[in-house]
């Protein structure tokens, strides 16, 4: 009978220990978390890279565009301060890990490889790849005739948008570049027939410079767009899924990417 007894007090032992461990490590894990850092420091820092119309600056050199619309209102709705981090796509995801912001919002989308590194939030929109060509170089083509080893595509480096043209256009010379509007200069330079973009990047570019671009109407893929976070952050990943389907049930998302993406309202703004 004691033995009975000493046996039922050690097992209640180990396991009120392990309710502790386990306590302990979810505490640890929640003081972790971005979204604690975030309450505790009063700023939200956002990692992004500038391009038209996610993250662009105005006239006065202000930060404004979808992204940054997204952001200011989570960190308005957190009630704390924004900051951005403005960062070149290539290092988006090192700086992330390396702790130099929160999270990113910059119209990234989901790859195999970047979800090997980083996690992902709920999509909050969708978005498709799009061709942007030189008019007279390219006059009278079809998408096929894009698919050739003399024919140069440019694309921004670490996007999407260059997985779709090796996919599309296979045979073409692919040219990289570290943001769009260096691509869309090569373009309108005549040192590459056309580059593959998300939209509205074609579409705008090409209705601002009429005589010299032109957008095809044809859709490479759509994709959906997140937000991405630190792996292991399941506080911060489950409060930014629970933002987003709030906001999205509000249609202030939606509301938001018609104005930056199907009007050219904001494009006085610009510098």
């Amino acid at each position: 009978m004691l033995r009975c007894v000493a046996v039922l007090m050690v097992t209640a032992v180990v396991f009120w220990a392990a309710d502790v461990r386990a306590g302990e490590l979810q505490q640890k894990l929640a003081a972790e978390s971005a979204i604690e850092q975030v309450m505790q420091r009063g700023v939200l820092r956002v990692g992004l890279d500038v391009f038209v119309p996610w993250a662009m600056k105005d006239k006065k050199g202000e930060l404004i565009g979808f992204e940054i619309d997204i952001a200011r209102q989570l960190a308005k709705d957190m009630g704390v301060k924004i900051e951005f981090v403005p960062t070149k796509w290539s290092g988006i995801i090192p700086s992330l890990i390396a702790g130099k912001f929160d999270l990113i919002i910059g119209g990234m989308t989901i790859t195999a490889e970047r979800n090997l590194k980083i996690n992902f939030t709920d999509p909050y929109y969708f978005t498709g790849q799009g061709v942007l060509a030189h008019k007279k170089m390219t006059s009278g083509w079809q998408l096929d005739d894009f698919n050739k080893p003399e024919v140069t595509i440019a694309a921004r480096l670490g996007a999407t948008a260059a997985l779709a043209a090796k996919e599309r256009f296979p045979k073409a010379t692919l040219r990289l570049f570290d943001d769009e509007p260096a691509a869309v200069q090569e373009v309108k330079n005549g040192r590459a027939h056309a580059m593959v973009a998300g939209q509205p990047l074609p579409v705008h570019s090409a209705a601002a410079n009429p005589e010299i671009l032109a957008a095809y109407p044809d859709q490479l893929l759509e994709e959906p767009i997140c937000m991405g976070v630190r792996k292991g952050d399941i506080d911060t990943l489950n409060f930014l899924n629970n933002w987003i389907a709030a906001e999205r049930n509000k249609s202030w998302i939606d509301k938001r990417r018609h104005y930056w993406f199907e009007t050219t309202e904001w494009q006085q703004l610009v510098q």
